[in-house]
């Protein structure tokens, strides 16, 4: 093949050579707008694991770059006046400059032809000059091609929120070093790492408001580089801040991070009679941001991957040019998106360091080295078990200081795991941070519960969570979601609860709690397992929401629209129904305004049309959700928490957003609530939810941290690795564990034996069970030990890990 790389940097240089390596017959040029030599930037990290990637794909190149790096295994992190210190993370780096010069000149044994100081301007003309059959646009992140044919590759550019400054210093530092600075201004943050045998990387960063308020916009760049070498003096010991762009002017040396994602990566172009495809590689195609440095680790792993797929081209035979580039960009979406959504977590964690200056040292820290959510609890461990120890002895001196409780170190010298730490809200002291979620079970007759109730209620009790959620319970019998809906709006219906709340005090350590709500323009549907959301076939019932809507256009019931007279009535139902679930001894209540229920229709802009008081703005639209749960916390027991669920995100366009439910639980704070409950979506079938692990955690996160309420995470956690990881983070303070819970009423008790943690109670007449799974858990890691070389911790780490 004849191939042209347009742009020097990483990724083409990368390509060239493994495909020459591969077949030497390639006539492969490499166009570089530069010239020979001559590049910019400090330094490049990368992880242990891109190495072995490198080493695998050519090995010559790697011993090279291996021979320049600077290796370290700590992290290290200064705020407010203290230094926390992590290890095993296995980073290097090394000097741009440096890396490419070790790529051009590997280029060049291998016979890749290099061409400097030529700036292409059209893809096209230098594919006829050059007769290429394939065109490799790694022309960067302002890349001329991607632009020009915009159409096809679909560019989403977003400009991010804080500045950044990339400069240098001949201190050296012996750990990855982050550095935090509270300014009247706002915060700074700096990125530091040595990356040769004499100079460091700085990066810093900060808000954009907060660079401006501090004036940075408006200095030159000496003025702006001597604001830095005076805010993080500590940190320099003296040595000068370096900057190796002096062609730029004033304020131009600090820029804002583009994040880049490309729909698609292959265009088809008409060159001298014969379609020749131009695909995009590394920045040019998407970006990464620095906090996780992984710009260059994704270019260059681009490169191997297409390589790998015009090998696998040549052993078959059989698969076309159109079939080898749909194949590259199949594969390597998947594990870009994978690193890019990692780069945002972490991107968001430090364009909002504000948020988290609530937190004590040691939890900010935790907070900052598990921000992607690529790095987890038993991540951590694996790679640092003795900060892991003394952390999760901090957490939980902490946590039984804050229940009331003395703390008693565990016997056995291990420590106590995040998520089983109590918890005290109000009079209510969990055993630990695990709750069974409300869950729909369809299964009351009437709106009476029966045994069913008891056993699916009181095994999971027993199964070790610190406290089980009743499903919704509806407080009135037009207020049911289905006719096998729960409910509080009878005599029976008191005493049935009154049983099960009884059987739990008195059989377990549990907690019970119960969730009221209306189901609105969602009700009158049939049983979830014969049609969810579809409405009933006969003996529908009235249904009334904020404005007149249909849940599923053309299907549901239509709703009317609430008077002030059905308000009002609603509202007295949720009193009596409060009232009533005081007397059955709850101690826990909850109000639903989520999910497109009643109290939600009103809370979101896609159900509530109104024009009167409680229409319009979010403030006015909040107002009846607000009325009602005044009116429920004035007749609750004092000493008993209120939560509140909401859904902090109606994945639609112009519904709630994660920016309004910080709002919508600073207002619900002030009315008095204990805890915000963190659900999303279930408003309209329009909406686009976008699922994974812990997918919800971050609206619980962002509350938390921003609002200064308690909060509970929910959603698609299923690991107590996922439960320790939030907790310790201080992401939440309870985590709601529901299908887990579903199929395994002992998930708490299991996860803890998983984890090795043998200090959890169990009830009495189940220890033997708990001696056997322990044993048998045990025998299972000491034999995966003996075969692997790795201990017993590294095992369950990696078996936490899922790898």
């Amino acid at each position: 093949m004849k191939i042209v790389c347009i742009g020097g940097g990483p990724a083409g240089l990368y390509f060239g050579l493994l495909m020459k390596k591969k077949d030497p017959r390639h006539e492969i040029t490499v166009i570089e707008r530069n010239r020979a030599y001559d590049t910019f930037g400090w330094g490049v990290v990368f992880s242990d694991q891109t190495l072995g990637n490198l080493t695998a794909a050519d090995e010559d190149t790697a011993r090279t770059i291996l021979q320049s790096f600077n290796h370290w295994d700590d992290i290290e992190v200064n705020y407010k006046g203290k230094t926390i210190r992590s290890g095993g993370h296995g980073f290097c780096g090394i000097g741009r400059k440096r890396l490419l010069n070790i790529l051009q000149e590997r280029c060049e044994q291998l016979g890749v032809r290099l061409v400097f100081e030529n700036d292409v301007a059209d893809d096209q003309a230098i594919a006829a000059a050059y007769d290429a059959d394939l065109v490799i646009a790694s022309d960067g992140l302002n890349s001329r091609i991607r632009n020009r044919y915009a159409e096809t590759f679909r560019p989403e550019v977003e400009t991010r929120n804080c500045r950044f400054v990339w400069l240098g210093t001949k201190k050296m530092y012996d750990a990855f070093t982050f550095a935090f600075e509270q300014t009247e201004h706002g915060w700074f943050q700096a990125h530091i790492y040595q990356f040769d045998g004499d100079t460091s990387t700085f990066i810093v960063e900060t808000p954009e408001d907060t660079w401006k308020k501090a004036g940075l916009d408006r200095m030159s760049q000496e003025e702006g580089i001597a604001f830095c070498e005076k805010l993080f003096a500590r940190y320099l010991d003296g040595h000068p801040l370096l900057s190796n762009a002096k062609h730029l002017r004033g304020s131009a040396i600090w820029i804002n991070f583009p994040r880049v994602v490309c729909n698609t990566w292959v265009q088809w172009n008409e060159v001298n009679g014969r379609r020749v495809p131009v695909v995009l590689m590394g920045d040019a195609a998407h970006t990464a941001h620095f906090s996780i440095g992984s710009g260059t680790k994704l270019a260059l792993e681009d490169a191997i991957e297409l390589a790998n797929c015009f090998r696998q081209h040549g052993k078959d035979g059989e698969a076309t040019l159109e079939q080898v580039l749909e194949r590259y960009q199949q594969l390597r979406s998947v594990e870009v998106l994978k690193i890019q959504n990692a780069a945002r977590n972490s991107m968001e964690w430090f364009e909002n360091v504000d948020r988290y200056s609530r937190l004590d040292a040691e939890q900010f820290a935790y907070s900052m080295l598990t921000r992607s959510q690529r790095i987890s609890h038993e991540n951590l461990r694996l790679r640092d078990p003795d900060y892991v120890r003394r952390y999760e002895d901090w957490i939980a001196r902490r946590a039984f200081e804050q229940a009331g409780i003395d703390y008693a170190a565990p016997a056995d010298g291990k420590s106590i795991p995040p998520m089983l730490t109590p918890y005290r809200l109000r009079g209510a002291v969990l055993k630990n941070r695990i709750v069974v979620s409300p869950m729909a079970q369809y299964s009351a007759v009437d709106g009476t519960v029966g045994d069913y109730h008891l056993v699916h209620l009181g095994s999971r009790a027993m199964g070790g969570a610190g406290m089980v959620f009743a499903e919704m319970t509806c407080v009135s019998a037009d207020a049911r979601i289905t006719p096998g809906c729960p409910g509080l709006y009878a005599p029976e219906h008191t005493a049935a609860w009154k049983r099960i709340v009884d059987f739990v005090h008195q059989s377990t350590d549990a907690r019970i709690a119960l969730q009221l709500g209306h189901a609105g323009p969602k009700g009158s549907t049939r049983l979830g397992w014969d049609g969810i959301d579809l409405p009933l076939d006969e003996g529908n019932w009235p249904l009334v929401a904020a404005s007149e809507q249909q849940y599923i256009e053309g299907v549901s019931q239509r709703a009317r629209a609430a008077t002030r007279d059905d308000m009002e009535r609603i509202t007295a139902d949720f009193v009596r129904a409060t009232q009533a679930a005081a007397e059955a001894g709850f101690d826990w209540l909850e109000l639903h305004c989520a999910h497109g229920y009643l109290l939600s229709s009103f809370i979101s802009p896609l159900t509530n049309r109104r024009t009167d008081d409680f229409g319009g703005t979010l403030e006015n639209r909040c107002r009846f959700p607000l009325e009602v749960f005044a009116a429920i916390r004035a007749v609750w027991p004092e000493d008993r928490p209120i939560s509140v669920r909401i859904s902090a995100h109606d994945w639609v366009e112009g519904g709630i957003t994660p920016a309004d439910a910080v709002q919508i639980a600073r207002l619900f704070k002030e009315a008095g609530a204990d805890m915000i409950d963190c659900s999303s979506g279930q408003v309209s079938k329009q909406e686009q939810p976008v699922f994974g692990r812990m997918f919800q955690t971050p609206f619980s996160d962002r509350i938390r941290n921003e609002v200064g309420i308690p909060t509970i995470a929910v959603g698609a956690i299923y690991e107590a690795d996922h439960a320790n990881s939030i907790i310790a983070a201080g992401r939440a303070d309870l985590c709601a564990i529901a299908r887990p819970h579903l199929a395994n009423p002992a998930w708490t008790l299991n996860e803890a034996a998983k984890i090795g943690y043998t200090g959890i109670e169990w009830p009495k007449p189940y220890r033997p069970a708990k001696i056997q799974l322990e044993r048998n858990l045990e025998r299972e890691r000491q034999m995966a030990a003996a075969s692997s070389g790795l201990t017993p911790q590294q095992i369950a780490a990696r078996l936490m890990e899922g790898a």
